[in-house]
């Protein structure tokens, strides 16, 4: 999904602590003061896997694994 001009997509709480901690994102907040921490806003430095992690979060919320 967009939020405020930003790719946000919904995976596990591992993987989007993994895209934090590397820098490639930040966890979502909906403004509500209320991290949610199975959502991440995407930096712009990884727009070329934005695709790839498009795909991982349908795998997510389907309940599939990523193809």
């Amino acid at each position: 999904m967009v939020s405020r001009d930003r790719f946000v997509v919904k995976l596990p709480p591992q993987r989007v602590a993994a895209l934090v901690e590397n820098g490639d994102g930040h966890v979502f907040d909906a403004g509500k003061g209320r991290p949610m921490k199975e959502w991440v806003v995407l930096g712009d430095g990884i727009s070329r896997q934005w695709l790839k992690l498009a795909k991982e979060a349908k795998g997510f919320v389907s309940g599939r694994s990523p193809t």
